[in-house]
C-alpha cells in the first residue's frame, strides 16, 4: 500500500504551511483563544478563499471533491499549528451530516454558505451518560402537525456558542437506546426556548451545553427521512475520527520536533541533555509512535475512499483511533517530561499541544472505547 501524498496532495499541504509560517505562530493563537468567539473570522473568511472549506465536500456539492486523505494532509498540517478555528465542527461534522442526509434547494443553499465561510454550524449529538454510545438518544422530537418540538440538553457542543445554525440530534420514537427512531434537524441557534452556555476546554476550543425547551421547528428542518439518521451520524463521525486522528499525529510530530530541539539546548551537569543515551531512547520511541499513527490514519482514509465494505471500514477507523490514543499517552508524557516543569507553561507551547492531544484522545471515542469497538466487530 503506498503511503506517499500525490502531486495535488503536497500542493494542498504546502499551502496549510505556508498559511501556519506566515499568519498563525503560537502568539497569533494565544490572542485569537482569548478573543470572545474564541476564532478568527478574518481567518475562516481565508479558508473559504483559499478552498480549504470545500475540500470535504463532492462536486456535485459545490466542493472540490477532495478525498478522506485530501483531508487529513489538512487535519496534520492543522495539528502542528494547534488551529482553534472551528474546522471540524462546521465542515466535516455538520457539513458532512448536511451532504449525506440533505436534498434540493437547502442542502445547495447551505453547502453554498458554508464553503464560503458565510455559516457557522454546529452538530448537537451528545448527552449526559450517553458516553461514546450514539444510539443514546434522550431528546425528544415531538411532531404536531406540521411543526416539530424538540426537548432535551446536549453536552460539549463543539462551536455550539458561534453557530447560526444547530444540527440537533432527536428521538422521535423508541426507547433511549434503540438504533431506530433517530432523527436530525436543522435549528436556528436564535430560536426561542433554546439556550446556550458557553465555556472553553482544556485546549483552548469554544464548547457549549444546550438547553432545549419546547423548541418549535417546522417539519420540514428534518434531515433525510424521519427516525433513520443514525447510519448517517455514525458514517460522518467516523470520517471526523480519522480527521481528529491527523490532527493528532500533527500535533505529536510538533511535540516530538520542539523537546528534540529543547534537548540540546538544556545542558545538566555541563552537558546538553540531548547527549543522554537515555533520552535519546526515549525520542527515538516516541519518533517510532508518532511513525506508526501517521502510518495507520493513513490507511485508514484510504479504506475510507475505498469500496470496502462498511464493516472493514468502521474496523480501520477504530483501529486508528486507538493506536492514535496510545501514540498520544506514550509523546505526550514524554514531551513533558524530558522538557520538565516549563513543559507545563503557558508561556511555552509544548504544555499547549500537549493539552490539544490530551482532548483529541477523548473525542469520538478514546483508545479503550476503540479498541473495545475494534474487537466487538
Amino acid at each position: 500500500m503506498d503511503f506517499s501524498y500525490s502531486e495535488v496532495q503536497q500542493m494542498l499541504q504546502d499551502s496549510v504551511q505556508k498559511f501556519v509560517q506566515k499568519s498563525y505562530d503560537f502568539k497569533t493563537r494565544s490572542k485569537i483563544i482569548e478573543s470572545e468567539d474564541g476564532y478568527s473570522k478574518e481567518n475562516w473568511r481565508l479558508f473559504a478563499e483559499l478552498g480549504w472549506l470545500a475540500v470535504p465536500f463532492s462536486e456535485e456539492d459545490g466542493g472540490l471533491g477532495g478525498s478522506a486523505v485530501d483531508l487529513i494532509v489538512m487535519m496534520e498540517e492543522f495539528g502542528k499549528a494547534n488551529l482553534v478555528e472551528p474546522f471540524i465542527a462546521t465542515a466535516v461534522l455538520s457539513g458532512g451530516l448536511i451532504s449525506e442526509l440533505g436534498d434540493g434547494a437547502r442542502k445547495s443553499e447551505l453547502l453554498e454558505q458554508l464553503v464560503t465561510g458565510k455559516l457557522q454550524l454546529s452538530c448537537a449529538y451528545a448527552e449526559m451518560g450517553s458516553r461514546f454510545n450514539l444510539a443514546k438518544v434522550g431528546t425528544t422530537a415531538t411532531v404536531q402537525g406540521d411543526k416539530v418540538l424538540i426537548n432535551g440538553k446536549k453536552i460539549a457542543v463543539l462551536n455550539g456558542s458561534n453557530a447560526d445554525q444547530l444540527l440537533v440530534v432527536a428521538r422521535e420514537s423508541g426507547e433511549d437506546i434503540d438504533v431506530d427512531g433517530i432523527s436530525i434537524f436543522l435549528v436556528d441557534a436564535a430560536s426561542e426556548g433554546l439556550g446556550i452556555n458557553s465555556f472553553t476546554n482544556i485546549d483552548g476550543k469554544k464548547s457549549s451545553e444546550i438547553v432545549l425547551e419546547n423548541v418549535s421547528v417546522p417539519a420540514s428542518s428534518r434531515l433525510g427521512d424521519a427516525g433513520s439518521a443514525l447510519s448517517a451520524l455514525q458514517k460522518i463521525i467516523d470520517r471526523a475520527t480519522v480527521s481528529v486522528s491527523a490532527e493528532a499525529v500533527g500535533a505529536m510530530e510538533l511535540l516530538l520536533q520542539k523537546t528534540v530541539e529543547y534537548s540540546k539546548t538544556r545542558k545538566q551537569f555541563g552537558t546538553s541533555i540531548g547527549t543522554f543515551q537515555a533520552l535519546q531512547h526515549r525520542m527515538a520511541d516516541m519518533f517510532i509512535e508518532c511513525q506508526l499513527a501517521r502510518s495507520i490514519v493513513v490507511m485508514a482514509a484510504m479504506r475510507l475512499d475505498s469500496a470496502e465494505s462498511d464493516l472493514e471500514k468502521t474496523k480501520a477507523v477504530s483501529a486508528a483511533k486507538s493506536r492514535v490514543g496510545e501514540a498520544i499517552r506514550k509523546v505526550g508524557q514524554e514531551s513533558i517530561q524530558i522538557h520538565g516543569g516549563i513543559g507545563m507553561t503557558d508561556e511555552l507551547d509544548v504544555g499547549h499541544l500537549f493539552k490539544r492531544v490530551t482532548a483529541l484522545d477523548i473525542m469520538f471515542g478514546n483508545a479503550d472505547y476503540h479498541t473495545e469497538r475494534f474487537a466487538s466487530l
